[in-house]
């Protein structure tokens, strides 16, 4: 059995991890609040954009309209953007995420690439041996659309030249505090049908179509609208991860803190038997030592 003074040292060891876990458990209460009300900020502009491109699908020949909106006859090669975070102390975040894409992405029968958002997304495609064209990592803390559109101007980059015949989104979506979900999205070509990234966001109209007036012509407007819109939902997806990254590192941190509270009690009551065996084998050597001493 451990003495009381390395019992001692240990519970001032584990008191210590407690405030440096209730700490970031704070800071990342803070950080989400922050990433939520970032994801809230950007809604009315992506419904707005979502509604424009919904009035463009119902129009005729919407395939010849613009190059991501066209259907590939056949699929060679696949594009992953897996969103993940640059650190760890997020209990399984990161791991689930690259889970969920090997489990959607293993069994493609095409070449699949990724672009690795994040730094422990990277590590973990890298040591499974996935291949990684591109690396965004040390994102800012709180990015704006500038710094995340470079990712969406890359995929449409690679679906404009041919590289690549579709583009997936894979990312974590922010739920609630208790909850995130590992999802995959269809980023290119543009589908306007089914789960819209942009769609769930928006209040569902029950009034009348909007009507829309196109200057100077629908195809300029499209060229200008319908990369952004992809970039959008990147910066959207950048967002939720953020906010669920945050939450599930508040959730691991106070787990963390739950559980080093049950540890201090449990070595502060290891040590008060150790201190009490300590005290009882003095007595007995007092009076061991005076029985001996009368003895004489």
């Amino acid at each position: 059995m451990a003495s009381a003074r390395e019992m001692r040292l240990r519970i001032k060891s584990v008191k210590n991890i407690s405030q440096v876990t209730r700490a970031l458990e704070t800071v990342s209460a803070s950080k989400v609040r922050k990433a939520i009300n970032a994801v809230t900020a950007t809604r009315s502009y992506a419904t707005k954009a979502w509604q424009v491109l919904r009035h463009v699908a119902e129009q005729p020949g919407r395939d010849s309209l613009h190059p991501l909106l066209a259907q590939r006859k056949s699929v060679n090669n696949t594009l992953v953007i897996v969103i993940t975070g640059d650190r760890g102390l997020a209990g399984a975040y990161n791991s689930n995420v690259i889970r969920f894409a090997s489990q959607r992405f293993d069994s493609n029968a095409v070449p699949v690439n990724y672009i690795a958002v994040g730094r422990k997304g990277r590590d973990l495609l890298i040591r499974r041996g996935k291949k990684v064209i591109a690396d965004f990592s040390s994102l800012p803390a709180a990015p704006s659309f500038t710094d995340v559109s470079a990712i969406g101007r890359l995929a449409v980059e690679e679906f404009k030249n041919g590289v690549v015949d579709e583009v997936y989104l894979l990312y974590t979506d922010f739920v609630n505090m208790g909850r995130q979900v590992a999802t995959v999205k269809k980023l290119l070509p543009l589908e306007l049908e089914g789960h819209g990234l942009v769609e769930d966001f928006g209040n569902k109209s029950t009034g009348p179509a909007a009507a829309y007036e196109y200057e100077p012509d629908m195809r300029e407007i499209l060229d200008e609208i319908i990369p952004r819109f992809t970039a959008l939902q990147v910066y959207q997806a950048v967002l939720e991860s953020q906010a669920s990254e945050h939450a599930a590192r508040m959730i691991a941190m106070r787990n963390a803190t739950d559980n080093a509270k049950e540890l201090v009690g449990a070595l502060q009551l290891a040590y008060n038997k150790v201190r009490q065996q300590g005290i009882t084998n003095d007595i007995l050597d007092i009076v061991g030592g005076a029985e001996a001493l009368a003895a004489k």
